[in-house]
Order: C-alpha cells, then sequence, then structure tokens
C-alpha cells in the first residue's frame, strides 16, 4: 500500500492506494498534519512507501516525522515521469501540474488530452496522444479575481464567491458574481473550443477545487475528476519504486 500527501497553500490531503485503487482520503489543515499522519498510520499498518507532492512546504519537524515513519519520494521538476516534458522550461513548471500530466499519461494513454485543474489558479494543460507534453496556460482562480476586484478598485468590495442566478446582474454584488463566475466559464469554454479546432478528439479533464461548480455548467463533454492529482502522484511513485 502506499501513500500519497499533496501539500497545498493551506490544506493537506493524504490518500492511501493499494493498488491502483484510492481506499482512503483525508484533508486536514497545515497544523494538524502530524496528528493526522499518525491516524493514517495507525489505520493502514501496511503503508511503506510515500510520495509528497509540497506547493506549500511542510515545516523541517514535519518533514522529518514523516520520513522516520515511510520510505519517501520527493516530487520534483527532476523526477523521472511517464510522459515527455517538452516544456521550454521544464524547471518552472510546478509539482501539481506534473503530477496531473502523469495521470493523463496513464489513464489517458495515446489520447489528445486537456487537463483543466480550476484551483487557486486555473490551469490548462495539454498531453499529445505521444505522451509528449507541450504546454498550456495559466489563469487567475476564483478567489484571485474577488480579490483582484476589491484591491484594484476605490470602491468595489471583496465578496466571497456566490454562483449567479440571472445572467444580468442588478447590482454591484450581483455584477461581480455575473462577471467572475460566468467570466470563468465562457473562458475555459473558449479554451476547450480552441484546442477541438485543432484536435477534435481531444478528451478533457477538470478537477480542482472549483470543480463542483464548473461540472454541470459547461456546455462541453468533460471527465471530471476530483482525485487526479492524487492518482497522478500514485502512478509517480509507482514508475520510481526501485528508486525511491
Amino acid at each position: 500500500m502506499n501513500l500519497v500527501i499533496d501539500v497545498g497553500n493551506t490544506l493537506i490531503k493524504l490518500a492511501v492506494f493499494e493498488s491502483s485503487t484510492l481506499k482512503f482520503k483525508k484533508v486536514c489543515l497545515k497544523k494538524d498534519f502530524l496528528k493526522a499522519l499518525v491516524q493514517v498510520s495507525d489505520k493502514f499498518e501496511n503503508l511503506n512507501n510515500c510520495i509528497l507532492s509540497s506547493v506549500g512546504a511542510l515545516t523541517e519537524n514535519q518533514l522529518l516525522k514523516l520520513k522516520s515513519m515511510f520510505k519517501v519520494q520527493v516530487l520534483t521538476n527532476s523526477t523521472n515521469v511517464p510522459f515527455n516534458n517538452l516544456y521550454a522550461t521544464p524547471l518552472t513548471l510546478g509539482v501539481d501540474r506534473i503530477a496531473l500530466l502523469a495521470a493523463a499519461s496513464v489513464k489517458y494513454s495515446r489520447k489528445n488530452v486537456l487537463v483543466i485543474d480550476a484551483g487557486s489558479c486555473i490551469t490548462y494543460d495539454f498531453l499529445n496522444n505521444k505522451s509528449e507534453y507541450l504546454g498550456g496556460a495559466i489563469s487567475p482562480g476564483t478567489e484571485m479575481r474577488y480579490k483582484a476586484l476589491n484591491n484594484y478598485t476605490a470602491k468595489l468590495p471583496l465578496l466571497n464567491s456566490a454562483v449567479p442566478t440571472k445572467m444580468i446582474g442588478n447590482s454591484t454584488a450581483t455584477s461581480i458574481h455575473v462577471g467572475i463566475m460566468n467570466g470563468i466559464l465562457h473562458e475555459i469554454e473558449g479554451f476547450i473550443d480552441s484546442y477541438k479546432k485543432e484536435y477534435p478528439d481531444l478528451t478533457v479533464i477538470l478537477t480542482g477545487g472549483d470543480l463542483h461548480f464548473l461540472q454541470d455548467r459547461l456546455k462541453n463533454d468533460i471527465f471530471a475528476d476530483s482525485n487526479f492529482l492524487l492518482e497522478g502522484l500514485h502512478y509517480i511513485l509507482e514508475h520510481n519504486r526501485d528508486s525511491c
């Protein structure tokens, strides 16, 4: 059994895989990581290998504790992956995007795949049917857009995200919601349509924190998968089992 750990900016996801099956998933705050780690270890006694993907770094104490409990592989830009990375600046490619591409290369082998991750940022990553990563795009995520309107104007308020019920906003608040949320939908639809003009057989994967809002509102056919990044991390761990 393998342990997969994805460290975000505020939350940490821990997942247990047996073969290729996700058996358990837990989400915790960074401050509760060691407690959650012990709970997972106690629940699954056969855990040995672990992969760590860290966008938001663990503390030195947390990392030392993790390494004392498991054989840990830390995902970096130099980690061996199951796809050919043709990105012009491979050392700047985020480990979260690397994990998503690994999942695409294994689960959708020999297909043209666009992976859309709607999180803090919205990332678009394209893997062709030769398992070559060509690149993609990075756009501001939902929360970032709300904050930008507040930070860069004198009077627009900072709002929590909300799904608009009408196309036309009849107040400043509803206009912001319509602009941001529908703007994201139209952006994603536009990207998908542009890719499909060149790759008509395109497979589109949608994942990330805003998956719940987007998956039922997009007109294009997509595969929604909230665990896509975790699955990619597991594939990378298995791909490097002998060297971890």
